[in-house]
């Protein structure tokens, strides 16, 4: 009988040792393999490895280093473009207006994301309370929706648990996200 590949990935690796680490210590024996594989399937935000299965993996399988591609040269940061989005955040660091652009918005989303608690599950109604808190324009849920279609929050089918996705900001995000900061001093 052959097995059926389920591709494994996490965003953060240290989240997810956190988790098993977590896990095991309240364990009195070692986990069976079912469970293991539960665990490994929290770890990365799914209820149990039938949810991760059924979502067809924890998300796109990482390449190898074998099949990785080399790292395309590094893109100039826009100054231009972070001054522009940062004209979008009062002096407190909200969101004071929704950008018209695609490209400032996804820029934009990065300091809501960067307001958001790492490695925490948040339900939605603390999503909402954390994104309100960041914006003056009343619409919270364009902005929730956005951060999820962007990749900077996951959340479960049901749209109970949200998680923030830690990955790097982009060189320009940084930028943004320092800048707001500073601004709001």
């Amino acid at each position: 009988m052959s097995r059926e590949a389920i591709p494994f990935a996490a965003a953060d690796i240290s989240a997810l040792a956190r988790s098993l680490r977590g896990q095991l210590m309240t364990r009195k024996a070692l986990p069976s393999h079912v469970e293991m594989l539960n665990m490994l399937a929290r770890a990365t935000g799914h209820r149990n490895f039938q949810h991760l299965r059924a979502q067809g993996g924890a998300a796109a399988a990482a390449p190898t280093p074998a099949t990785r591609e080399p790292a395309p040269p590094a893109e100039p940061m826009d100054l231009a473009t972070v001054s522009r989005v940062a004209g979008h955040f009062d002096s407190a660091g909200r969101m004071v207006r929704w950008p018209g652009k695609t490209r400032h918005q996804e820029l934009g989303l990065w300091v809501l994301w960067a307001r958001l608690p790492a490695r925490r599950t948040l339900s939605e109604g603390e999503v909402n309370a954390a994104i309100n808190a960041g914006h003056l324009f009343g619409d919270h849920a364009i902005l929730r929706r956005s951060l999820c279609n962007a990749g900077l929050l996951a959340r479960t089918p049901d749209g109970r648990e949200y998680r923030r996705v830690e990955r790097p900001p982009t060189a320009e995000a940084a930028a943004l996200i320092a800048r707001v900061k500073a601004q709001a001093g």
